[in-house]
């Protein structure tokens, strides 16, 4: 079983999003949100930090991530959270993995890899902007 933690980084009624190298194995050319692969020993949140800082140079505040949905695609299975508060400034620290990051308004937000982890982030992002 394969493990994958993604992060939709909110800011301002805006989820970032990175787009996928057209020369990667899997999903090339694509608009996901930043993650990777949880590695042996690690928690999910771990992995989720690491996986932050590595692909976007941030690093999440503790206790900034929720979870947002859990799916199984095969022998895959997905984990994506919500991450409201970070230190720094995202940038795109993994050309080799992402030729683009992008802030999008939910009315702007291209689809997703995965349909639910796409309806669970707008579903989030309706949420906030109803929010006081």
């Amino acid at each position: 079983m394969l493990e994958i933690v993604t992060a939709a980084l909110v800011s301002e009624g805006r989820v970032l999003l990175v787009h996928r190298s057209p020369d990667r194995h899997v999903h090339p050319g694509v608009w996901d949100l930043p993650g990777g692969h949880v590695e042996t020993g690690e928690t999910e949140l771990v992995a989720l930090a690491r996986e932050m800082h590595e692909e976007l140079g941030v690093r999440m505040t503790t206790g900034s991530a929720t979870p947002l949905c859990r799916l199984q695609a095969g022998s895959v299975h997905i984990s994506a959270w919500i991450v409201r508060e970070w230190k720094g400034t995202p940038t795109n620290c993994a050309p080799e993995e992402h030729d683009e990051i992008r802030w999008f308004r939910p009315e702007g937000m291209p689809p997703l890899i995965h349909e639910p982890v796409s309806a669970a982030v707008m579903q989030a992002m309706r949420g906030q902007d109803q929010s006081p």
